[in-house]
């Protein structure tokens, strides 16, 4: 792809968007940022430094799952407080708890003891039975569009585990070498199951640019479990999705919650091209340890910036562009530190990344 110079003209916004920081511009782009955020994920050629905003979430509520969890994104509007909540595809109860704004599973539910039992136990999703043709003819307009369209899975492998045995039980399954063969058979089989979506997504909704997959592996202060236990466990069972989202050249992107530094290289193995890690991670040390195997979420440095001049806004945005806008290194602003990107902030840093990644 040929990427024509910087031309100050592109800061002129060809309209104008809405974040959780509020209203941001849309500049005028030189390439459609769906094939901007594919050559920067996939391909690792950056054009322009991605903040978050080129990318929609899109969550039908023909998956069980995005209903029973609440997280419903698409055409049609849905009240999290009405509808959200449940049963999701291995019917499992969700109930929806409005000032945690989302769902958990009801409590004292346990669908399996031992995970030995699963085969006889469980009930598995038909993915061909959900309206696939009804959802993309009712979404044909909200996945329409020049941005990336982006496809959650609101349930990885150990968070599935937790809604079938809850958290302790699932916590010690992992651990527990009488259940570890079953638990490797299940992610065997659940990773056909996602891969079987997937295909589905993307006959339905070709526009789809990544798979965003849920898997929380930590607390506020240490993983859950260690590394090896993650290597051997759960690591081989990703690969073989992600490996999958590469063949039909979609970008494969993991949510994992907590303090997780620890884990780094087992999401680099299990072949995620980015994650953005929650701000107890020190993202900066992230990058700096993994950034060419990983496109990392940076946080930048925060600031007040009522106390901030103009320039000074925009002096911190060259700062970031010096020691992070690299193209053979490219990260992606991390969603938990946006409240830095002030308009000044947002046209310096995407001005400098566009002479910085065109050199």
């Amino acid at each position: 792809m040929d990427i024509p110079a910087f031309d100050p003209k592109e800061l002129t916004p060809s309209g104008w968007a809405f974040s959780m920081s509020g209203r941001i511009p849309v500049f005028s782009y030189p390439v459609p940022v769906r094939d901007a955020y594919i050559s920067f994920m996939r391909d690792r050629k950056p054009i322009w430094q991605l903040t978050g905003n080129e990318t929609r979430i899109f969550t039908p509520r023909i998956i069980p799952d995005n209903k029973a969890r609440a997280f419903v994104f698409e055409a049609a509007r849905f009240d999290s407080l009405k509808d959200g909540g449940g049963f999701d595809m291995f019917g499992v109860e969700w109930e929806y708890v409005p000032v945690a704004g989302g769902s958990m599973e009801k409590p004292g539910q346990i669908m399996l003891e031992d995970m030995n039992d699963w085969e006889s136990t469980l009930v598995w999703p038909d993915p061909d039975s959900w309206d696939w043709e009804g959802s993309a003819k009712e979404n044909a307009e909200y996945v329409s569009g020049d941005t990336a369209l982006q496809v959650w899975f609101q349930t990885g492998w150990f968070e599935r585990l937790i809604s079938f045995m809850e958290f302790e039980g699932a916590i010690m399954a992992l651990i527990d070498e009488d259940q570890k063969d079953a638990i490797k058979a299940f992610f065997t089989k659940l990773g056909d199951l996602y891969i079987d979506m997937i295909d589905h997504y993307v006959h339905y909704f070709p526009q789809t640019a990544c798979i965003y997959m849920h898997d929380d592996w930590g607390s506020q202060k240490e993983t859950f479990f260690s590394p090896s236990i993650v290597e051997e466990m759960i690591v081989p069972y990703m690969k073989k999705v992600t490996d999958h989202i590469h063949s039909i050249g979609r970008v494969a992107e993991l949510h994992s919650c907590g303090q997780i530094f620890k884990q780094v290289p087992n999401i680099i193995a299990a072949g995620w091209d980015t994650w953005s890690g929650q701000a107890m991670n020190d993202t900066h040390k992230i990058y700096e340890l993994y950034g060419d195997k990983l496109v990392v979420g940076v946080i930048p440095e925060q600031y007040d910036a009522n106390a901030l001049s103009e320039e000074e806004q925009r002096a911190k945005a060259r700062e970031f562009a010096e020691k992070f806008c690299r193209p053979d290194k490219p990260c992606v602003i991390n969603n938990y530190g946006a409240s830095a990107l002030t308009l000044p902030y947002r046209e310096e840093l995407y001005k400098q990344s566009r002479i910085l990644f065109g050199k």
